[in-house]
């Protein structure tokens, strides 16, 4: 198999992973459900998502499929943060869908780096 193969080969698997992961409800969440979840994460990763504490990170613009999984991996332990460990036990699926859906929808402008 030669090297474009591979990459053609390797990208076509990653849209069929992104396809199917889509499809499995990752982005089946509300994003007005979300915002309103959202206050109790506020003080920590902001309304905005940008975090106002050094120890949270920017939530907004996160990848859903991303956010979905980190939350699932700090409810079952697979994921530890002091704070998060308190909180993410409670999220049943459709909370971390709706959070994942809001914070994913807030739109974020990067610049370029400064010289």
């Amino acid at each position: 198999m030669t090297l474009r193969t591979r990459i053609a080969a390797f990208i076509a698997g990653g849209c069929a992973v992104a396809a199917l992961a889509v499809n499995d409800g990752f982005a089946a969440g509300s994003v007005t459900a979300g915002r309103q979840k959202a206050l109790a994460c506020q003080a920590c990763h902001g309304m905005d998502g940008k975090a106002k504490i050094p120890e949270a990170p920017n939530l907004a613009g996160q990848s859903d499929i991303y956010f979905v999984k980190a939350l699932k991996d700090y409810r079952s332990g697979a994921r530890k943060d002091d704070m998060m460990s308190l909180v993410a036990p409670a999220l049943k699926d459709q909370d971390i869908d709706d959070l994942a859906a809001y914070y994913s929808a807030i739109e974020v402008t990067v610049g370029p780096p400064p010289k």
